[in-house]
């Protein structure tokens, strides 16, 4: 087995669908650009209200990867 370097990289994705929507937007748009994404961690959550009603998510996330 073979020692790891891990990063973290910060991130916030936003939807006016869900959060789930917003992280995995995130994430896909990350991979474009980032190799080897293992895992992430939900830091923050917010939302924007219309009339009473979320309108929009915005999610900031950790995402872990290993270094090559």
């Amino acid at each position: 087995m073979s020692n790891n370097i891990y990063k973290l990289l910060e991130l916030t994705g936003s939807s006016s669908i869900s959060i789930e929507d917003a992280v995995t937007t995130a994430i896909a748009k990350a991979h474009e650009t980032v190799r080897h994404i293992s895992w992430f961690t939900v830091t923050e959550t917010r939302g924007h209200v219309v009339d009473g009603k979320v309108a929009h998510w915005q999610v900031s996330l950790k995402i872990g990867f290993t270094l090559e």
